[in-house]
């Protein structure tokens, strides 16, 4: 492959590609070349990863790579890699191992010797984050909640001292309950919900979690959306009380 280090190689390259979370012209151009120029893609759902190859006319052959089975294809792809192949890792959309399958491949090439060269791009954390109007300085991922009421309520509880921006991904029949439990630990915060973003129905809902819950009920939301909620304030307030304090208090006197 010219221009991307690949010349004389023992083994090849594994890209991991970044694609659009929705739109589909939000695909670098160096995504764009590299997906043609691999000889194999790897992608979580091939009749996905097909629509962004079809827009692009890129034809290349596709191995699915997919949780809860992405160890069943591990070693073909290492194969291709070691026999000297670039490989191309993507997922359904967005950065690959953020909440999504990458992780386990990426570990195994590193430890097999190959080269890994990430291409960024999309992802529905730093997207959501850019538009929340919430700080963004300090954030905390926590990617999917657990499924279960109790466990969720355990994580939300150990998330209640945090200062920082808390950022999840949520499928949206989930998000009533979830602003619900929120509101019962977390109290009444400042909430960002965005939904189907770069998409023609994107759309950002920002109130308080009571406020929220108000104006969302009845609603029937589809797909997924990324929830940030604000930082705990009472930690917040208390960690700046401790800073002026220290910054108002009188220096030392040196020794005479």
């Amino acid at each position: 492959m010219q221009g991307e280090n690949s010349k004389h190689k023992p083994s090849g390259s594994l890209y991991v590609v970044a694609t659009p979370i929705g739109n589909l012209e939000d695909l670098t151009l160096r995504a764009l070349r590299i997906l043609g120029e691999v000889s194999t893609i790897a992608c979580e759902d091939t009749r996905q990863t097909k629509k962004l190859l079809n827009k692009y006319n890129i034809k290349k052959p596709l191995i699915s790579y997919y949780q809860p089975r992405e160890k069943q294809n591990i070693p073909q792809i290492i194969r291709l890699l070691k026999n000297g192949k670039d490989v191309a890792l993507v997922t359904d959309s967005g950065t690959p191992a953020i909440s999504d399958p990458g992780f386990p491949l990426i570990r195994e090439a590193i430890e097999q010797g190959v080269k890994i060269i990430p291409l960024p791009g999309a992802s529905a954390l730093t997207t959501a984050l850019s538009a929340a109007g919430l700080p963004t300085h300090r954030f905390l991922f926590l990617g999917f909640p657990p499924p279960k009421k109790v466990a969720t309520t355990k994580l939300l509880q150990s998330l209640k001292n945090e200062s920082v921006t808390l950022v999840f991904y949520l499928p949206t029949r989930r998000i009533s309950t979830f602003l619900r439990l929120s509101l019962d630990i977390l109290g009444n915060r400042k909430i960002v919900i965005a939904r189907e973003m770069t998409k023609i129905y994107e759309e950002f809902f920002r109130g308080t979690t009571k406020e929220l819950l108000k104006s969302l009920e009845g609603k029937k939301l589809k797909g997924e959306a990324t929830v940030l909620i604000e930082a705990s304030l009472t930690r917040t307030k208390s960690m700046q009380n401790t800073k002026m304090a220290y910054l108002k208090s009188p220096c030392p006197k040196k020794p005479s």
